[in-house]
């Protein structure tokens, strides 16, 4: 049993440090041109300017020719319905902000360098205790079609991408199975969903 958990924790250490390298390699970056804006820089790589922004640590809308920005990676449409069958198996039953905030739970891992680069990746993320990071996947659940309040509210966290107070973890106190998630810093509670960072 040791040796199994030391091999796990050595594969979740390798994928880190390779999903970490990967998003390096993989991380567009922009050199800011004339006429260049957020606005501009949101439209032609279809991701929010808050989200620009925030990977980049900025705190206004101005930026300046020369300027080297990292562009978070884009949703694709194949994404965007996974990651509505994951809010609409982890969140049926949930008002409609909770939905919101379980998908911009998933958006601030992809942008979040402790996590993978890519919506995908991070919903089918494998944790070091060898399994997966969302329940959903485990159980069958993901491959449920999603509703359309699901749909919307996915449509929503990836147009205000970079809000959502920082929330990098959710969960339902009544069922879950580990403490350790309840040791993180609480940032909001909404319906039966405590979100953390």
């Amino acid at each position: 049993m040791i040796l199994k958990s030391l091999f796990l924790f050595s594969v979740f250490i390798g994928i880190s440090m390779f999903s970490q390298n990967s998003a390096e390699s993989k991380a567009l970056k922009h050199p800011v041109q004339q006429n260049d804006s957020l606005f501009t820089l949101s439209e032609r790589y279809g991701v929010s300017a808050d989200s620009i922004k925030r990977m980049n640590n900025i705190n206004s809308n101005v930026i300046e020719v020369g300027q080297t920005l990292t562009i978070p990676a884009a949703v694709t449409s194949e994404e965007r319905e996974l990651l509505a069958q994951l809010v609409h198996a982890e969140a049926k039953g949930e008002s409609y902000a909770g939905k919101v905030a379980v998908a911009t739970v998933v958006l601030n891992r992809v942008d979040h360098a402790d996590y993978p680069d890519t919506v995908s990746e991070v919903i089918y993320q494998v944790t070091p205790s060898g399994h997966y990071a969302f329940s959903p996947v485990l159980d069958g659940a993901i491959h449920t079609v999603p509703d359309g309040e699901a749909r919307k509210a996915v449509n929503e966290a990836i147009s205000a991408r970079g809000q959502g107070q920082q929330s990098l973890y959710f969960y339902n106190p009544a069922t879950a199975t580990s403490g350790w998630v309840a040791t993180r810093e609480q940032t909001i509670v909404i319906g039966n969903h405590v979100f953390a960072k």
